[in-house]
């Protein structure tokens, strides 16, 4: 029988990001991921990463802003009132942006186009001149330039953590070469993600929030994806597909309220992992994010793999119809409104 097979990064350094008191983001959560990876019906090719090196940090992040993280390095802090960093977090966070890159290195050069990294610090609140969000190096942002600078013309990053990916936002905000897609709870923190906020210049049209009301379940994700994502996906045709794979949106999980059952992060990589199919030779890298509850974060991993191998074949709640006269609920508002803003740049159904 075919059994499915995957990149994989992981390195005993992202343990080492240790917070100086009890923090959500702590070394659990890998835990969590690991065992998902273990329990799946994958053969895992491990990638040993390096640490990014100063061209593929300075191509997202300010030279100014690198060379203040260096100065943390081997110190305890709270760089904002979130985020922390000890004494091994700065080459913890090296290591990870570092394993980003490889990933979509050896997904370019290599047989295998899919990946999976399971990576701490998580990176998509990382702006390009600041830390913030509990993330200190945008890691999908790092891998997206990678990509760029390794020959690839499109690259999407969609992005299904709760909370909205501001630093990837603004870092690739004027850039239409990196499609960036969120959906994220709102309003929340970090309070960007506006579905009006579309980029600028040349990128004016490639930023696509799908900002939603708080208790959104499995059907109001599935109609976003159906009616927003894959549309603009399909004429984006990307080269590759990073998806920043925060497990938040979860109904378990503690810092948020929306209602996603685990089938539903299933249901968004496979629809992902089938545009993969159709315009970039399968590459798909799964980048971990956020994600605070255990459970959630193990089970949302896993059908997060098997939804990259099943391509979308999941079953989950049509949307529901709405009588004339009825007022539309809050998320059907939401859509509609990203819909129109969308639809200023590409064609919807």
């Amino acid at each position: 029988m075919f059994r499915s097979s995957a990149l994989l990064v992981d390195d005993p350094l992202f343990d080492r990001h240790v917070p100086l008191a009890y923090h959500p983001e702590r070394p659990e959560r890998l835990a969590a991921a690991r065992a998902a990876i273990k329990a799946a019906d994958v053969d895992w090719t491990p990638i040993e990463p390096a640490d990014a090196s100063l061209e593929a940090l300075e191509r997202v992040h300010s030279a100014h802003f690198v060379a203040q993280l260096e100065s943390l390095r081997g110190k305890s802090a709270m760089v904002d009132a979130d985020t922390f960093v000890s004494p091994q977090s700065i080459a913890a966070a090296m290591r990870a942006a570092g394993g980003a890159a490889a990933m979509v290195d050896a997904m370019i050069d290599g047989p295998n186009p899919v990946g999976v990294a399971v990576l701490r610090p998580p990176g998509h609140h990382a702006r390009r001149d600041g830390a913030m969000g509990f993330c200190l190096i945008n890691n999908v942002a790092v891998a997206a330039a990678q990509a760029r600078a390794r020959g690839l013309s499109r690259v999407a990053i969609v992005d299904f953590d709760v909370h909205h990916g501001n630093g990837t936002e603004e870092i690739f905000w004027s850039d239409p070469s990196v499609l960036y897609v969120s959906t994220h709870q709102w309003p929340f923190y970090p309070g960007s993600g506006a579905a009006s906020d579309s980029g600028e210049g040349e990128g004016k049209g490639y930023t696509i929030n799908v900002p939603l009301s708080a208790g959104g379940g499995d059907a109001v994700y599935r109609a976003a994806f159906e009616r927003i994502i894959a549309p603009v996906l399909e004429q984006f045709a990307p080269d590759l597909v990073l998806v920043s794979a925060g497990f938040d949106a979860a109904a378990r999980d503690p810092l948020a309220e929306m209602r996603l059952t685990p089938a539903a992060f299933g249901f968004m990589s496979g629809m992902l992992a089938a545009q993969a199919a159709r315009s970039a030779k399968g590459r798909i890298g799964i980048v971990l994010e956020g994600g605070y509850d255990l459970t959630s974060v193990e089970q949302g991993l896993a059908e997060t793999i098997r939804g990259v191998f099943a391509q979308a074949t999941y079953e989950l709640p049509a949307r529901a119809s709405i009588p004339p006269g009825y007022a539309l609920p809050p998320n059907e508002v939401d859509l509609v409104r990203a819909e129109k803003v969308a639809s200023r740049t590409w064609k919807l159904a």
